[in-house]
C-alpha cells in the first residue's frame, strides 16, 4: 500500500483556517457534553466527525482512518478501561465487606477536617499513585476514596482532578519524560531537570488550590499551614530529585515525604475550627470510633496491597520479567504475555513531514497486548489478594467483580470512544495541525509553548501521547526562533499536567469513580477554569525563564542555528535541523 503522507493545511494552505476545521471534532465532544448529553453519545459524536475531518478535508484513505479509529478503541479497553475497571473492584470489595468504614475513620483519626482528609487524599496519596502507575489510575482511587468517606460527588471527582496535576509530568516512573527524550533526542537529565525547575512552583500552589476551590478562601487561610507542609515538602522534594536523581522516582518519593511531613505535622498542629459540609452532623464525621490496631491495619490492607502491586508492576525489572524477558535473554513467559499486531492498513502508511518533523518518518501502529505487565492487572491481583484476606470466597469475588463490569460498562464504551477518536485525529494530521498554529505565534512562544502541551493532554488524556505527539514540533519550532529547546520541550510536559484536568478520559474515570455516569458535563465545568488558569501560569514561568530570568537557571544545550530559506542547490540547509530519535 502506497504511504499517505500527512497534510497539515488543507483548507486553502492556511494553517489558522486549518486549526479551526481540525478542531471541530473537540468542539462536537466538549460542546455536547457541556450540553448535558451523556458522555458515550458524545465521545461518538466527536469521533464521527473526526473521521468526516480526517477524510473529506484532510483526505485520509477512508479504510486508514477506520483501523487509526480501531486502534484508539483497542488501547482506550486495554490498557486503560481494564485498570479504571479494577481500580473501582477494589474499592468495591472493600465497601462490601464493610472495611471501608474503618478506613474512614481511621484517616478521621488523624484528621476530621475534611480540608486535611482533602490535602492527604486528593494530593498526597494520589501523587503515590501517579508515580507507581498513572494513565487515570490516580483518580480513579482517590476519587473513590473521597467519595467512600463521604465528600460530595462533584467535589470528589474535581478535587482528585485538580489534585493529579502537578505529579503527572513524572508519573508511571517518569514516563512522559522518558518518551519526551526518547522523541526530541534531547538529554533525559537535562529535560527532568528542567521539568524539575517548573512544576514545583505548581507542587507549592495546588495544595492551596485545592482547598480553597473546596471551601473557599477565608477556609484556605485557616489551614494554610497544612497546605504548605504537604506542597513544600513535595516541591522541594520534587526538586531535588528531578535534578539530582533523574525522572524515575520524583513522584514516589516526593509523594511519601509529603504524607509523612504532613502526618507528623499534624500530630503538633490542628486547626482552630473544623471544616465539614453543611449537611453533615457533627457527630457523623467527627467520631473517632475506637477500632483495634489489627482491624485498622486489615481494613487499610486492600490499599496497602494496591500500592505494592502497582509500585512492583511499574519497576523495570518486574516489567521486563512479566513480558517475557528479551530475545536475547528470555524467560519461561516469553511469547505468552506480549503479543504485537500490527495494525493492517495503518501500520508504517503514515508519514509525518516536516515542518512538524525535520524530515519525512513513517508512523508505526502496533497494538501490544501486555494483558500481564498491564498495571490494571496489578489492580486485578491486588483486588483478588484484598477480598481473599478481606473473608471472600472465589464465587462472591465473581459476583462482586460481575457487578462491577456491569456498572462501568457504559463508561468503558465512552472511554474506547474518546480513545479512537484521539488516535484518528493524530493519525491524520489534526492534533499537528493544531500545534503549527500555536508554533506560529512567534515572540510570544515560550508562553504558548505550555498552551500547545496542554492542548495535547486535553486531547490525546496522556502526558507522554502529547510528548510523542509535539516534543519534536516544541524543539524546531524553538531552534527556528533561537530559543532553548530543552526550555520548550519541557514546557510541552509542564503544561500538558493541567490538561489531565479536562481530556475526556479523565473526566469519564471521575465520573465512574464518583458514581455520576452522565455528569460528565459537569464535572468538565466544575474543572474547566482551573484547567486553563494553570496552564496559562505555566505559560507565564515559562516566558520569564525564556526571556526574563538568566540563561543559566534552566538546562540548556549548545543552540543550533536557525533555519533560513535556501535554494535548491544549497543541500547543506536542512543538516541544522537533526531528525528527533524514535519515540520510545
Amino acid at each position: 500500500m502506497t504511504p499517505w503522507t500527512q497534510v497539515y493545511s488543507p483548507v486553502a494552505g492556511n494553517i489558522f483556517l486549518s486549526a479551526l476545521v481540525a478542531a471541530l471534532p473537540v468542539f462536537v465532544l466538549l460542546g455536547f457534553l457541556a450540553k448535558h448529553v451523556r458522555a458515550h453519545y458524545s465521545a461518538i459524536l466527536g469521533l464521527i466527525t473526526c473521521l468526516s475531518v480526517a477524510i473529506f478535508v484532510y483526505k485520509m484513505p477512508v479504510g486508514m482512518a477506520g483501523m487509526a479509529a480501531f486502534n484508539g478503541a483497542l488501547v482506550g479497553l486495554l490498557p486503560i478501561g481494564w485498570i479504571v475497571l479494577n481500580a473501582i473492584f477494589i474499592y468495591d470489595i472493600t465497601v462490601k465487606s464493610g472495611d471501608f468504614e474503618v478506613v474512614k475513620h481511621s484517616i478521621a483519626g488523624l484528621a476530621s477536617d475534611r480540608r486535611i482528609q482533602a490535602l492527604l487524599i486528593a494530593f498526597s496519596f494520589g501523587a503515590f499513585i501517579e508515580g507507581a502507575a498513572g494513565f487515570g489510575t490516580p483518580v480513579a482511587i482517590s476519587a473513590a476514596m473521597l467519595i467512600g468517606l463521604g465528600f460530595r460527588p462533584m467535589q470528589a471527582a474535581g478535587l482528585a482532578l485538580i489534585g493529579n496535576t502537578a505529579p503527572v509530568a513524572y508519573g508511571a516512573l517518569g514516563t512522559p519524560i522518558i518518551a519526551l527524550a526518547g522523541v526530541t533526542g534531547l538529554p533525559l537529565d537535562m529535560l527532568s531537570a528542567a521539568v524539575g525547575r517548573i512544576l514545583p512552583v505548581f507542587s507549592l500552589v495546588v495544595p492551596f488550590w485545592i482547598i480553597w476551590t473546596m471551601a473557599g478562601r477565608k477556609a484556605m487561610l485557616e489551614v494554610w499551614p497544612a497546605c504548605l507542609v504537604a506542597g513544600g515538602s513535595f516541591a522541594i522534594t520534587q526538586f531535588l530529585v528531578s535534578n539530582y536523581h533523574g525522572p524515575w522516582l520524583v513522584d514516589i518519593i516526593g509523594a511519601i515525604v509529603s504524607m509523612v511531613a504532613l502526618v507528623i505535622f499534624l500530630k503538633v498542629w490542628q486547626p482552630k475550627n473544623i471544616w465539614r459540609y453543611e449537611h453533615e452532623r457533627d457527630e457523623s464525621v467527627a467520631a473517632n470510633v475506637a477500632q483495634s490496631k489489627v482491624k485498622v491495619v486489615k481494613a487499610w490492607m486492600p490499599w496497602i496491597f494496591l500500592s505494592v502491586f502497582v509500585f512492583a508492576w511499574g519497576t523495570p525489572h518486574v516489567k521486563n520479567f512479566l513480558n517475557g524477558g528479551t530475545k536475547a535473554q528470555p524467560n519461561f513467559l516469553y511469547g505468552k504475555t506480549v503479543k504485537n499486531f500490527e495494525i493492517p492498513l495503518l501500520h508504517n502508511n503514515v508519514e509525518k513531514a516536516p515542518p512538524v518533523v525535520a524530515k519525512k518518518s513513517k508512523e508505526a501502529a502496533v497494538y501490544s497486548l501486555n494483558w500481564l505487565s498491564t498495571t490494571g492487572t496489578s489492580l486485578f491481583l491486588a483486588g483478588i489478594c484484598s477480598g481473599l484476606l478481606l473473608g471472600f470466597g472465589p464465587w462472591e469475588l465473581l459476583k462482586i467483580f460481575g457487578n462491577t463490569i456491569n456498572r462501568v460498562k457504559i463508561s468503558l464504551l465512552t472511554i474506547a470512544a474518546m480513545l479512537a477518536l484521539g488516535f484518528t485525529s493524530k493519525s491524520a494530521g489534526l492534533d499537528a495541525t493544531m500545534g503549527l498554529a500555536f508554533a506560529a505565534t512567534g515572540a510570544l512562544f515560550p508562553f504558548f509553548s505550555a498552551m500547545l502541551g496542554w492542548l495535547g493532554v486535553a486531547l490525546t488524556g496522556s502526558d507522554t501521547s502529547s510528548n510523542v505527539l509535539f516534543g519534536g514540533l516544541q524543539k524546531i519550532t524553538a531552534q527556528q526562533l533561537g530559543l532553548n529547546p530543552v526550555l520548550t520541550a519541557a514546557a510541552n510536559s509542564a503544561g500538558g499536567v493541567m490538561g489531565k484536568m479536562i481530556d475526556a478520559q479523565s473526566l469519564v474515570v471521575a465520573s465512574v469513580a464518583t458514581n455520576q455516569q452522565g455528569e460528565e458535563g459537569n464535572i468538565l465545568r466544575y474543572v474547566f477554569f482551573h484547567s486553563l488558569s494553570l496552564a496559562a501560569l505555566v505559560g507565564v514561568v515559562i516566558f520569564l525563564y525564556a526571556k526574563v530570568l538568566p540563561a543559566n537557571w534552566m538546562p540548556q544545550v549548545p543552540p543550533a542555528p536557525a533555519v533560513v530559506e535556501t535554494t535548491p542547490a544549497a543541500p547543506a540547509a536542512p543538516a541544522t535541523l537533526p531528525a528527533p530519535a524514535p519515540a520510545k
